[in-house]
């Protein structure tokens, strides 16, 4: 029975929705947290920013970005509008204001070239199928010298702890992404690692 219960919550993880998709946005604003703080530890916040979190889930991750950029907006997408829903709760505040939450795609991002400072991916690339097509994009809507942040906790593709459980992820290795950065239209890449997890840094 536990374990049912524990697979129907994942399979919630690409695309969150109703009660299920709800206990699971819950869970990724808490469990992500370490994760979000690890990495965003390296980049150096500009108050001022515009900035793009692709795959916001639950809105923890932009409501800390608001706040590491208090004159500047975030703005995050999403393909399930439970995430969209959830997102604009946790952020309501600001919404409308400095957030600006919308549907949207990876592969294909609702907005014009060089709009952002910073692009953000938490957890999220691995349901982005094949990477360079997203990457481009990433590019396409950076401004010039801006960065792409991708964090994960998993970059192993022979663990399929997760993989066999969760339908449509995929796990990427480091390098494979960087590879893929680089033909993407990136000038350079920086990877950090800790405890299993990974901030991989793109420069435009």
């Amino acid at each position: 029975m536990k374990k049912s219960i524990i697979n129907r919550l994942l399979q919630h993880t690409q695309n969150p929705n109703g009660f299920w998709g709800r206990m699971m946005l819950r869970g990724m604003n808490r469990g992500h947290a370490p994760l979000a703080t690890w990495s965003m530890s390296h980049i150096t916040w500009h108050t001022g920013w515009l900035v793009l979190d692709i795959g916001c889930g639950g809105g923890a991750n932009i409501a800390e970005m608001l706040h590491r950029c208090p004159e500047g907006k975030v703005y995050g997408v999403d393909i399930s509008p439970e995430s969209r829903t959830f997102s604009r709760k946790k952020n309501r505040k600001e919404l409308g204001r400095r957030c600006f939450i919308s549907e949207g795609r990876a592969d294909n991002l609702p907005f014009p070239d060089a709009k952002f400072d910073l692009v953000t991916a938490f957890e999220t690339v691995y349901f982005w199928g094949e990477h360079e097509q997203a990457f481009k994009e990433v590019a396409r809507v950076l401004k010039p010298e801006g960065q792409f942040m991708i964090c994960c906790e998993m970059d192993d593709p022979e663990n399929t702890t997760w993989t066999s459980r969760i339908e449509g992820m995929t796990i990427h290795s480091a390098e494979e992404m960087k590879a893929a950065l680089l033909n993407s239209g990136f000038a350079r890449t920086q990877l950090f690692r800790h405890k299993g997890n990974i901030c991989l840094i793109a420069y435009k």
